[in-house]
């Protein structure tokens, strides 16, 4: 059971906390749409590399075909009483295109190399323009910790 009652944290203190979070974590929550479809959520593995999402996804999955044709994306990590949440827009690359010491990384972290695969693949990088961590009530006022792509102290 979760204590329910929180101590606000500062900016910083959420920023650091997210950090640690997207450093650590396997799994993320990855929502996309498609015109005459609808919503799409589904879970990724992810690696963070300092100031960018990675995942990776088959190339005729819907996640990937909702991402050609409209890029936006919201992320989530999974847990719904520590929240953070990211928004951008997501880059597509085969597996002849992705930067090597991207796959290198997400390879390492999983033990699966998605390059290797004969079905094809395609690595998703978001660069988030917008990140909202919260704990609780007491936390929705100062969600916002990154805006337009930069850290807010």
């Amino acid at each position: 059971m979760h204590e329910t009652e929180t101590v606000r944290r500062s900016a910083a203190e959420r920023r650091q906390d997210t950090l640690d979070r997207l450093r650590t974590e396997r799994d993320m929550w990855v929502s996309t749409a498609h015109v005459d479809h609808g919503p799409h959520q589904v879970p990724l593995w992810f690696a963070w590399d300092g100031r960018a999402v990675w995942m990776c996804t088959g190339a005729a999955s819907a996640t990937a075909r909702n991402i050609r044709e409209d890029p936006r994306v919201r992320l989530a990590l999974s847990h719904t009483f520590d929240v953070v949440t990211l928004q951008g827009e997501a880059e597509t690359f085969d597996a002849a295109a992705v930067p090597p010491d991207a796959a290198a990384a997400f390879a390492e972290k999983f033990g699966w190399d998605p390059r290797r695969e004969d079905a094809p693949y395609h690595y998703l990088r978001v660069t988030p323009r917008t990140v909202r961590a919260w704990r609780g009530e007491r936390e929705l006022r100062g969600r916002v910790v990154m805006r337009e792509g930069r850290w807010l102290d």
